[in-house]
């Protein structure tokens, strides 16, 4: 039987851009669905398997930060592209902050686009998500139950994101040992760079701000090695 074609979702409003992209992409043996806004993109998301998305970031009806908060509440694991005019660092930390493995400002380089492309689906096809031996664990006061991403203390619940449950999920499996920065990065991020580190970084103070109501739990930087989720008692 032959192998199903890597199948690409493409969100770009302007027309002819997108055309030109998607039959690249066809030709180098991808399948591409093209939609030109975000509400039809993440209609088209929910209906259909994709391997990776591409995103433009400036569209009608809803953005691409807008649709890749959505595609990361559904799939905390497929790779997502921003590929936009937006060149600015701060566009770019937003890019990451919402969810993006990578960053591509136009005009694009068709051949760089096509390696940064195989080469994120090749460590996704050696590295598939596995589900973690436990899934719930007692943090000082806190309980926090992964499958559901809440963490809950006493009777109130704080709901987190895909991303912030991932995070929180590798510093419990090795509470009060050091998780290195570069695993967090390439198992969360699927990239080590400098705006997936400042990425990351707002997510552990998100995580800080969670957790303070317990004095015995800090979150520790140790400077340019890791995390370390310190729980006393």
């Amino acid at each position: 039987m032959e192998d199903r074609k890597t199948r690409i979702l493409l969100v770009e409003d302007d027309l002819n851009f997108g055309k030109i992209l998607k039959d690249y992409l066809s030709m180098n043996s991808f399948e591409v669905m093209h939609m030109q806004d975000g509400i039809d993109g993440w209609k088209t998301f929910r209906n259909h398997h994709f391997d990776l998305c591409i995103l433009d970031i400036m569209m009608p009806k809803r953005d691409g930060y807008e649709l890749a908060q959505q595609i990361r509440k559904e799939n905390t694991t497929i790779p997502i592209f921003f590929l936009t005019a937006k060149g600015q660092k701060a566009d770019m930390v937003t890019g990451y902050e919402n969810g993006a493995d990578d960053y591509i400002v136009k005009p694009v380089d068709a051949d760089i686009l096509m390696h940064k492309i195989k080469a994120i689906l090749k460590r996704t096809n050696e590295h598939p998500s596995t589900e973690p031996e436990q899934c719930e664990f007692k943090i000082g006061k806190f309980h926090f139950h992964f499958p559901s991403r809440t963490l809950s203390l006493e009777s109130e619940k704080q709901l987190l994101s895909p991303k912030e449950a991932d995070l929180m999920l590798m510093l419990c499996s090795k509470k009060n040992q050091l998780v290195k920065r570069e695993d967090i990065l390439r198992s969360l991020w699927k990239e080590v760079s400098y705006f997936t580190g400042r990425s990351m970084d707002v997510y552990v103070v998100k995580l800080r701000k969670y957790l303070q109501r317990d004095s015995n739990i800090s979150i520790i930087n140790l400077h340019k090695s890791g995390y370390i989720l310190e729980v006393k008692g």
